[in-house]
């Protein structure tokens, strides 16, 4: 049985955004929540609220504040595709739907910086996406927990974000 087709979020951005991260797909935790990085063992929301001097356990909706507040920007490449659980291998190759990033960048152009969390995400914006040369583009560990790195490592590797 073919799984059905999953659909995202829309960006969490508003005028003051210089940065976006984007993510590959919604975990089935977050799709379940209907909230970015919703798996309480991955290390998005303590890793932002560090750099960010915000509670990583306050309210979803003061997260999603604290880091418009800090011109961080937040999407997936992908809109929608097929997936049986959470794990990006498990993503069907033939049901990518891309987001609109040449209309986001349109409507947001003081973002000048984007970066990836993780190499999935990377992977597909770089074969799916229209390449715009007015941005920068880094790829940062996965603050997924499936990537077990050392303690600190993704806190160093993410404070990349502080110098944008």
């Amino acid at each position: 049985m073919t799984p059905p087709l999953l659909h995202g979020f829309g960006p969490v951005i508003d005028g003051r955004a210089r940065m976006l991260i984007l993510g590959s797909f919604p975990s089935a935790q977050s799709l379940i929540a209907h909230e970015y990085y919703a798996n309480p063992r991955n290390a998005f929301w303590p890793i932002t609220g560090e750099l960010f001097g915000f509670d990583a356990d306050a309210p979803y909706e003061s997260r999603l504040a604290a880091l418009r507040a800090h011109g961080v920007a937040l999407w997936d490449v992908l809109r929608g595709c097929r997936r049986a659980g959470s794990a990006d291998s498990a993503i069907d190759p033939k049901s990518l739907v891309l987001n609109d990033f040449a209309g986001l960048f349109a409507d947001y152009p003081r973002i000048t910086r984007v970066y990836f969390n993780g190499a999935k995400a990377a992977e597909l914006y770089r074969r799916l996406a229209q390449p715009d040369d007015r941005l920068e583009f880094q790829r940062l560990p996965s603050s997924s927990p499936a990537h077990a790195t050392r303690p600190g490592v993704k806190l160093a590797a993410w404070r990349a974000l502080l110098l944008s």
